[in-house]
Order: C-alpha cells, then sequence, then structure tokens
C-alpha cells in the first residue's frame, strides 16, 4: 500500500476510501474514467463492493494492496471503484449481467467492460493466484489484454463466450487439481465396503474409524443423500449398543473382533474417545436425536473422571487387561450381577444387557463359553423388556440406576493400568472434542477441560522459543513436536476460539501454524513431513496423507489452514492449504475412502462454506440467541467470528482486519454473512441469518 492516495481520496464512500490508498489508480466512476479509456484505446475494470464485505476486503489485500497486481491492472485498464450502497443502480446492471452469465453472483463483483459500458468478463472473488479452478489476477489480467489487442472483434461480439474462452484456456496447477468428483468417489467407495447388516465398513476386526463417519455426515448435508446417514446413524448406534462400548463405565474400547460390535479389544484409547465423541456429537446437531447427546456427554464424563491427570492433561490409554486377563475388569457373570443388584433387578437388567448365567463371551484363546458376559444392547432395552414389568417412561433412570451400582462394584476390581503420559497430539485432539462439545451442548465443565488442558501444554510441553513438545510425564517434557502434534493442538484451538470467542486462542493458533510451517512445509513440493527441519535424521523424512487410526496430519492442517485463512483473511495459509492437495492428489485418487479426514478439507473447498461474523455487544440476550441458533445447526463449511461492539474490538480486528468495520447495526446484533467467497446483506434477525444459511 502506498502512502499517496489515489482519487478515491476525494470521495465520501467509506468503501472507496477504504481503497484510497491502494498501488492501484483507482478512479470513481465518471465519464472522465470512460473517456480516458477511449484515449488510451483501454478496457475499464470495475470493481463493486460495500465497506463491510468480508471477500471484498480479502481480495482488497491479496490483490489490491500487492504492487504487482496494480502495475499490471494499470497497465492494461483504467480500474474504477464503485460502492453498491451508493450507486445500486449500477450494481444492478452488472450484477444481472454477472448472474446471467455466470449462475450466481455476489460481492465483490467483478467487471471487465469496454469504454462503451458493454461487460466482456464478469466475476465475483478473483484470488491473486490461481488454485482450485479459480484463475488468479496474475494470470488474468495478461490474457485479457491479449485478447484485447489480438481478438477485439470476437470479444466485441460475444461477451459470453469470451469468458467461457478465458475459463477454458485455464491450466492446471502443478501437481493436479483435485476435482469435487472425488468426493462422490470416496462416499460411492465406503458405500461398497458398508456391512448391511451389521454395519460399519468392512470386515472384522472392525475399528471404529470415526472420521469416515463425519465425512458421511457432511457428505449428507451437501448433497442430500440419505444413505449417507443412514450408514452414520446406524453404525453409530451399532456401536453405542455393542460390545465395544463400555455401558457401564462409559467410553469405547479400541475395536470389535467380531462383525456384530459385541467383542472387544478391551484397551480405550484417547484418540478414540476424542474422535468418537466429536462423531456423535455432529450427529446429534444433524439429527436432534438425543441418544447421540447422551452418548457424547457419557465419553466427555469418563474423560473427566478416569483420564484427566491432576495436572489438567489427558491421559493416553487404559489397558485391556487386569490381573492378567484380557477385559477381566469389564466382564461380569450373572452371580455378580445378581450379587449386586439382587435377584428381581438382576433378572431384569440381564434381559436388558444381553446377560446369560452360562455366559456370552466365548475364550479368543481356548474357545467355548467362559461364564463371564459382554454388557450389550442388542434390542432397545423397551424391545427387551416386557411392558407389563416396567413402563418404558421409568426404563432409562432404572437403567441409570442399576448401572450406578454395577459400577460401584466394579470399582473394586483391580483396574487395569492407565498409560498416564500426556501426548500433545492426542490432547490436542480431546480439546477439540471438549471444545466443540461446549459448543454444541452448552456444558461449562466441558469449556474448562479445554482450557485447562491448553494452558497446561502451553506452560509445561513448550520450549523456549516457543516450539512444542510430544510427551510429558513425571514432570519431563520431551521429544520434539511432530507434525500431529502442531496440527491436533491447532485443531483444538480453532474449536476453542468458536467455543469462547476468547482472541487469545486464535493467536495461539496462528502461532502454532507459524512454527509447522516454518520447520514442518515442504516448500517444493508442497504438504507437511512428519518431523521438523531440524529433527533427527532418520533414512527417510516421511511425509503421508493417508488415514489410520486417526487422520492424517497433512488432512488435518489442511483444514486447519482454510479454516484460519477464512477467519483472518490471510490468503496465504489458504494457498497452503492448496498445495496440500496438490501434493498428495495421486495418492488420494488411488485410495479415496482411505482419505476421509483429506475429503472433509476437501468438501470446505469445493461445496459451499459460510464466513460468519456476529457484531454484537458480548453477553447480551440478541447476541446470545443468534450465536446460540448458530451452535445448534449442523453447519460444518462455516467458520463464526464474534465482533465485539467497538470498544472491545481491538484485539479481533488486528487479526481480523476485515472485520473492522462490522458493527452492530441499529445497536442490535448483527450477522454479517459470506457465502462462497461472496457476501450478502448484514441483518439483525437470526431467522434471516438462518436463512441465508439455506437453513
Amino acid at each position: 500500500m502506498k502512502n499517496v492516495p489515489n482519487r478515491l481520496i476525494h470521495e465520501k464512500s467509506p468503501y472507496l476510501l477504504q481503497h484510497a490508498f491502494n498501488p492501484v489508480d483507482w478512479r470513481p466512476w465518471s465519464d472522465e474514467a470512460f473517456e480516458k479509456a477511449r484515449e488510451e484505446d483501454k478496457l475499464i475494470f470495475l470493481s463493486v463492493g460495500y465497506s463491510t464485505c468480508h471477500w471484498c476486503h480479502v481480495m482488497a489485500h491479496e490483490s489490491f494492496e500487492d504492487t504487482e497486481v496494480a502495475r499490471l491492472l494499470d497497465e492494461a485498464f483504467v480500474c474504477i471503484k464503485v460502492d453498491r450502497e451508493e450507486r445500486p443502480d449500477i450494481d444492478k446492471v452488472y450484477m444481472t449481467a454477472c448472474q446471467m452469465l455466470t449462475g450466481s453472483g455476489g460481492w465483490p463483483l467483478t467487471i471487465v467492460m469496454t469504454p462503451e459500458r458493454q461487460p466482456v468478463f464478469v466475476a465475483t472473488y478473483i484470488p491473486r493466484k490461481s488454485g482450485f479452478g479459480r484463475i488468479g489476477m496474475l494470470e488474468l489480467i495478461p490474457r485479457i489484454r491479449e485478447v484485447w489487442e489480438k481478438r477485439r472483434e470476437e470479444l466485441l461480439k460475444s461477451a459470453d463466450q469470451i469468458v467461457a474462452a478465458i475459463r477454458g484456456s485455464e491450466a492446471e496447477s502443478p501437481g493436479g487439481l483435485l476435482s469435487g468428483d472425488i468426493l462422490d468417489e470416496t462416499y460411492e467407495d465406503l458405500h461398497g465396503r458398508y456391512d448391511e447388516t451389521y454395519s460399519g465398513f468392512g470386515p472384522p476386526p472392525k475399528f471404529p474409524m470415526p472420521h469416515q463417519m463425519i465425512f458421511l455426515l457432511r457428505y449428507w448435508k451437501w448433497t442430500g443423500r440419505m444413505k449417507a446417514l443412514e450408514m452414520v446413524e446406524k453404525t453409530l448406534h451399532a456401536m453405542r449398543s455393542g460390545g465395544i462400548y463400555d455401558h457401564v463405565g462409559f467410553g469405547f474400547h479400541r475395536y470389535s473382533t467380531d462383525e456384530k460390535w459385541l467383542v472387544p479389544h478391551f484397551e480405550k484409547m484417547l484418540y478414540d474417545q476424542a474422535l468418537l465423541s466429536m462423531a456423535y456429537t455432529e450427529a446429534y446437531q444433524a439429527t436432534g436425536h438425543h441418544a447421540y447427546k447422551e452418548t457424547a456427554c457419557e465419553i466427555f464424563s469418563y474423560i473427566l473422571r478416569d483420564m484427566t491427570s491432576s495436572a489438567a492433561g489427558f491421559c493416553s490409554a487404559e489397558d485391556a487387561d487386569s490381573e492378567g486377563e484380557e477385559g477381566k475388569f469389564y466382564l461380569w457373570t450373572y452371580d455378580e450381577i445378581e450379587q449386586v443388584l439382587g435377584r428381581d433387578e438382576a433378572n431384569w437388567i440381564s434381559r436388558a444387557f444381553q446377560v446369560e448365567k452360562s455366559g456370552n463371551f466365548v475364550d479368543p484363546v481356548k474357545g467355548g463359553k467362559t461364564g463371564h458376559n459382554i454388557l450389550h444392547l442388542e434390542k432397545p432395552a423397551a424391545e427387551r423388556v416386557p411392558s407389563q414389568e416396567i413402563s418404558e417412561k421409568s426404563i432409562h433412570p432404572r437403567l441409570a440406576s442399576a448401572r450406578l451400582k454395577l459400577f460401584d462394584a466394579r470399582e473394586k476390581r483391580a483396574r487395569p493400568h492407565k498409560d498416564d503420559k500426556i501426548l500433545t497430539d492426542w490432547n490436542g485432539l480431546m480439546i477439540a472434542a471438549f471444545a466443540r462439545g461446549a459448543k454444541v451442548f452448552g456444558d461449562k465443565a466441558y469449556l474448562k477441560a479445554s482450557g485447562n488442558a491448553i494452558d497446561f501444554i502451553f506452560q509445561n510441553m513448550r520450549g523456549p522459543d516457543g516450539r512444542l513438545f510430544h510427551r510429558y510425564r513425571d514432570g519431563q517434557a520431551a521429544i520434539a513436536a511432530n507434525l500431529d502434534d502442531y496440527a491436533f493442538l491447532i485443531w483444538g484451538l480453532i474449536e476453542c476460539y468458536e467455543a469462547t470467542f476468547d482472541v487469545e486462542y486464535l493467536k495461539m493458533a496462528l502461532s502454532l501454524q507459524d512454527h509447522l510451517t516454518r520447520h514442518f512445509l515442504d516448500g517444493r513440493k508442497g504438504g507437511y513431513y512428519f518431523t521438523p527441519d531440524d529433527g533427527e535424521n532418520l533414512i527417510v523424512r516421511q511425509k503421508e496423507s493417508y488415514d489410520g487410526a486417526i487422520p492424517s496430519g497433512n488432512s488435518v492442517a489442511m483444514l486447519n489452514l482454510i479454516r484460519l485463512a477464512r477467519m483472518t483473511g490471510n490468503h496465504e495459509l489458504e494457498e497452503q492449504a492448496a498445495q496440500i492437495s496438490r501434493a498428495f492428489a495421486v495418492s488420494v485418487c488411488k485410495n479415496p475412502a482411505g482419505h476421509t479426514q483429506f475429503m472433509i478439507a476437501l468438501g470446505f473447498l469445493k461445496k459451499p462454506s459460510y464466513e460468519i461474523v456476529i457484531a454484537g455487544k458480548p453477553g447480551a440476550e440478541d447476541t446470545e440467541k443468534m450465536i446460540g441458533e448458530l451452535r445448534r445447526h449442523f453447519l460444518p463449511n462455516a467458520v463464526v467470528i464474534f465482533r465485539p461492539a467497538a470498544e472491545s474490538s481491538e484485539d479481533i480486528v488486528r487479526i481480523a482486519l476485515f472485520t473492522k468495520d462490522l458493527e452492530p447495526l441499529h445497536g442490535k446484533a448483527t450477522a454479517y454473512v459470506c457465502t462462497n467467497f461472496t457476501c450478502h446483506r448484514p441483518t439483525t434477525d437470526t431467522n434471516e441469518m438462518l436463512g441465508l444459511l439455506n437453513i
């Protein structure tokens, strides 16, 4: 940005004044500007927007404040800025042209026109560089100039043909661009693996793989394909009902050894609890079914009770074995249940939980029933217990009462070994899960848990240079952090920001992202290495994208970059995400279903997405109502920013400059909604806001 103003400095429009110090030689809409274009035999570059338009500010920052783009613009065009609120007449004419030629519209509106004011090219937001099917300013300007100079008659004859010619001449970026079709291929791949009888994907052993279900929830949201939702719901229900779930103490075991989700490997892992609680939380948002909320909250109860260290970090795992036997802590004989509950209640609860006097647990080594039982709910309790014995309304509290008695009795047993080391990456996942739960369920205990864990990591698991360590135990932090440590903790911080709107979390996320970029990024081919540039020199420095039991660090980082870019208006972050996509395009295409976390990120780029800024007084009733409505709905492709009233907005404005002018309208909480790089009119009406989000 230069110190010498352009001609917009004399205008009254706040939007035009925002661009008065751009290096572009902007002019207001005037006869003089068109006359200059005729005299110099140039086309007009018209940019239409308004002062509170998010993507207008993004385009301004990355393109109109860039000296290289400015030079190309001034050489090729006479450049005009228009405030759509000042000149709705101009806006309506060229917006109509945009909608006719492109099928959509919005702001910023970009028009290239002849000196006679005839449009020859129309678009909305244009990035500085090409990517994801959008041509960038640096490539677009020379192409239009060449067409004007060498193919003028064709240009004047048919504007829509010229637009098609320009779009058709776009070249793919190095490494290849992935189309949205890969999302459909991923769905079809998962559908082909789906077990129609018992749910889940693939043959036993069956792993939960919650990131697959999180993708399918989004695919259903994007496409409306009910089969995607059906696969998720049946799988979540089967797992929650099966023996893979701990019905007494809560939380999920590692995996099921059989196709029915009955016989688990009894180990409990922190990352499974984190990812599965997120899957159930999102399923609740998507469907409103209370059982999903109940399951997520039970997982959180387990973590708070058994897996949170006195220092506030989250422990890694609990063993499958106790007293030398796998599952001994979790298995029950009929006689043990009767001793705890008494004969009548034991008889009732045994029918609900499929308990058999001979046992339903088969010894995995010797074979044959052992007399022990894995508690599970093959059918809903209401179907298992005759209606004349107990009303459906009283089943849930009676189950809860019996469960507590069994839990108290089980606590007297020798517990499995707990691995109490604290890992940054797994803690990052659990932080993200608690923050998501706090946002959706409104439980302050979840916010406290996530906040305490963040404080612990930042106080105890960072070096003097601010870089992370991977592991903490017995008062010592050690081992240089890897890609997953940074990516997963950044994920948690982003979730904590959206749950609290505490700008410090956003600052922390951006700081860690800077470390990740500086020390892990492959600047030549894109993507992140698993180890830092100053890490141990192994025989190979790996860089991978495939999702295993936990999502790929590269895929999580890709989504983080997109969300941070949309929150801050920093397009460089989104370009890094694009580099990750290109870097792994070949491997992703070979195995789409093995990259579901990658597809979640790609879907944020390819499917409708939203940036939502709520401007209002913190804690005010109308502000809380607007935010509450957003949190109630399933909006996977959205970022939400809170811009407090002017007197307290300095921190968020410093990070997200585009929020500077987003004030509450008429003193009321106001929603600023941008969709697919274009911004809608701000609204103080919550229902109108939801309408803009297609809810």
